[in-house]
């Protein structure tokens, strides 16, 4: 297990070139799953826990980990899959770093690490319905077969168990930017259907309309088609936020495009992720975005969107 986890500090130069790694395993079925490696600190085999009365039903327990205690979440049990116990036991655990915080995911068998790109990543199929708990999928060649990999939405099962509270500090708001957002449009980039919707409930107190896309090559298209029929891309929203893992196309490849396209260029975009680090900020300056914030943090949100009107009040 160390050998395979043993480079994940060394993939993170992957990020930023619209390619990506993925930590492929399995839940006891035939379906193949994957997490980002990026966002994989490592994989232990099963650690003592401790039970905590009245956690949610998907919560196995609290174990430490280097010094932390750290929730660990039955994923198995988290996305839906109904299993009889006798049939599926844990191998392992993955620790990941998601939204700021670290956290464990019981797992079946570790089967190994692709090295893909974004291109290949695909949203899930509209026939998978609004409750499912994917964010992509993608295809594996596996000898001579081709293999279907189901991408989990990490964000979805994090929020299904850990509430998270959308209200804006009072001293946050300034009223004198404020009260100019009323009606202003925002681009809202993420495969994330739970990461939407937290900045939607977030922004919408503000009386500010949010227009949604699930991937970054969606978004350029949408700019795009602005910019072909005449329109300042500028007048049509006031900025964009952009998630970095995405589907097909990446926020950084997805900022890196928009700067080098004049008709958009000035757009100001703010990388909203729950990847975190110095990495990230060194990313952000590379391909040009104007903020980062790591996700999820209301009065953050609030926060770059004020900057942003200021801005165009002063322009």
């Amino acid at each position: 297990m160390s050998e395979l986890m043993s480079s994940i500090d060394q993939r993170t130069q992957l990020v930023g070139e619209n390619r990506l790694e993925l930590l492929m395993f399995k839940l006891g079925t035939r379906h193949t799953f994957a997490l980002n490696v990026f966002k994989v600190r490592e994989v232990i085999t099963i650690p003592p826990m401790n039970q905590m009365p009245g956690a949610h039903k998907n919560l196995k327990g609290v174990t430490n980990y280097r010094g932390a205690s750290i929730p660990v979440i039955d994923l198995r049990a988290a996305i839906g899959i109904n299993l009889n116990e006798e049939k599926y036991a844990p191998e392992n655990v993955i620790i990941t770093e998601y939204n700021r915080s670290v956290q464990g995911f019981l797992i079946g068998k570790v089967m190994h690490i692709i090295n893909t790109s974004w291109s290949t990543i695909q949203p899930p199929p509209s026939t998978a319905g609004k409750n499912n708990y994917l964010t992509a999928i993608t295809h594996v060649e596996m000898g001579n077969d081709s293999e279907l990999v189901e991408i989990i939405d990490v964000e979805k099962v994090l929020a299904e168990i850990v509430e998270y509270d959308t209200s804006i500090s009072e001293d946050v708001l300034d009223t004198n930017v404020s009260i100019h957002l009323k009606g202003k449009k925002i681009l809202v980039v993420d495969d994330s259907a739970t990461a939407r919707w937290q900045i939607r409930e977030t922004l919408g107190q503000l009386g500010l309309e949010i227009i949604e896309e699930k991937d970054g090559l969606r978004a350029l298209n949408r700019l795009r088609k602005w910019a072909d029929d005449g329109k300042i891309v500028t007048d049509e929203i006031l900025m964009m936020f952009t998630d970095a893992e995405m589907p097909e196309m990446d926020g950084y490849r997805l900022t890196s495009e928009v700067r080098k396209d004049p008709r958009m260029s000035e757009l100001f975009i703010a990388l909203n992720t729950s990847l975190s680090g110095s990495f990230n900020e060194a990313m952000v300056k590379k391909v040009g975005c104007n903020r980062f914030i790591s996700k999820f943090q209301p009065d953050l949100l609030v926060d770059v969107v004020q900057q942003r009107m200021r801005e165009a009040l002063n322009a």
